[in-house]
């Protein structure tokens, strides 16, 4: 994660995600930041104006990887339930293997500590905006019910999350064929059934 930063950057971005994790925001000072990174605060100051612009990065670093991860795969020739399949299959999978930014992104989507520039960006690029157009297509091919197709996929994310968060503390074991399930559950709720056509 964080690969398009440059050295420093990376190491503050992924020393304040760790802080933030085990200490909270309001404990996570530059000060600190610099003491556990091995960064100066002279050098973290070259590259983020505050504390602010520093969670502000991270939060945009971890979106574009998530995305990144998510869509890999997307633009395939394969059918639409198998991409479908897929991008849920990322999803859960970034979510296992980068904990501390999946429960990042959760924490503070909609805190004030994100600008409302930053918040506008990441919409207009994230993941799921690229997905709700494999939405269309099922309802324009009649394979899905005619429901916004934004809506959908915020129903299913919702879902997964819960999962995940049930996932972290230890209440649900993800295995694969329980991560198939719940993928296949989402795909059967969004269908559209014979007697609709």
């Amino acid at each position: 994660m964080f690969e398009e930063y440059n050295k420093v950057q990376k190491a503050v971005l992924e020393t304040t995600l760790e802080l933030i994790s085990e200490k909270e925001l309001q404990a996570t000072s530059m000060s600190l930041i610099s003491k556990v990174s091995g960064i100066s605060t002279g050098s973290i100051y070259h590259y983020f104006n505050s504390k602010e612009d520093i969670i502000n990065e991270l939060f945009k670093g971890i979106v574009k990887s998530q995305s990144d991860e998510v869509l890999e795969g997307f633009d395939s020739n394969e059918g639409l339930e198998v991409r479908f399949q897929g991008v849920w299959k990322n999803f859960i999978k970034f979510a296992m293997s980068y904990s501390r930014a999946f429960q990042f992104i959760e924490q503070y989507s909609f805190s004030p500590y994100i600008t409302d520039e930053v918040k506008k960006k990441v919409n207009e690029d994230v993941w799921c905006n690229e997905v709700a157009k494999l939405y269309s297509k099922a309802i324009e091919q009649k394979l899905f019910i005619e429901l916004e197709p934004k809506l959908m996929v915020q129903m299913h994310y919702g879902s997964m999350v819960y999962l995940l968060k049930s996932y972290f503390q230890g209440i649900t074991d993800l295995t694969d064929d329980i991560i198939q399930t719940a993928i296949y559950a989402c795909w059967n709720a969004a269908r559209k059934k014979e007697n609709e056509f």
